[in-house]
């Protein structure tokens, strides 16, 4: 059996309590984390009782963590799974807390792959095969990929990414303009034909708009 002898506020970090059992520091926590277990001085502790003290704060890092990872953009399954290795969290808590964030509707590899596809579709357009390269990267089962680029129009994908690009080679003569544009759509992952059309598509309305 323990006692709590001291519970007392971070030099640091105020917001954070370090907790003393039988004059010894033993850990820190917020304010609402030793609220929440109902910590005060006196309050004796079972070595059972510590360990689940213990456990339950990890876990509730561990689940806090990810949604702070969330709160920039939505991840995969994996993506989170890595983060939360690499943050050093065991591998049962990170379980649970993406079994709570599959409750939750927070993890979810269809809606990800729906998300990435769209991004990249809006900011920076690109092939089915690399979408299904990036997204095979983030972890994303096949089919839940198949899914999501099944609708990715590569044709209009294509003239989309080409447009900033074209602008930034607008004084090159054709053939220079063709092989730079041109390499441009391959590493977006773009086959011969539709790149030989875009190509043409895009000259051909820079040389009308410029007769206008």
């Amino acid at each position: 059996m323990s006692t709590i002898t001291a519970i007392r506020k971070g030099k640091r970090n105020e917001k954070r309590l370090n907790l003393y059992l039988d004059g010894k520091f033993v850990f820190s926590l917020k304010e609402d984390e030793a609220a929440r277990e109902k910590l005060t001085v006196g309050l004796e502790l079972t070595g059972e009782r510590l360990q689940t003290l213990m456990e339950s704060l990890k876990q509730v890092r561990c689940l806090n963590a990810a949604y702070r990872y969330l709160g920039y953009r939505p991840r995969s399954e994996a993506e989170l799974r890595d983060r939360l290795q690499r943050r050093g969290f065991p591998h049962p808590h990170i379980e649970t807390t993406l079994e709570r964030l599959r409750e939750q509707g927070l993890a979810h590899d269809g809606d990800f792959a729906k998300f990435w596809v769209e991004n990249r579709s809006a900011f920076s357009p690109r092939s089915k095969s690399l979408a299904r390269s990036e997204l095979r990267k983030k972890g994303v089962k096949e089919e839940v990929i198949r899914e999501a680029i099944g609708e990715l129009d590569e044709t209009e994908a294509a003239y989309n990414a080409a447009q900033g690009k074209a602008r930034r080679l607008a004084a090159l003569e054709f053939p220079e303009f063709r092989q730079r544009l041109g390499d441009f759509l391959r590493r977006r992952g773009f086959g011969y034909d539709i790149i030989n059309r875009t190509v043409k598509k895009v000259w051909e309305e820079r040389n009308n708009s410029d007769k206008q």
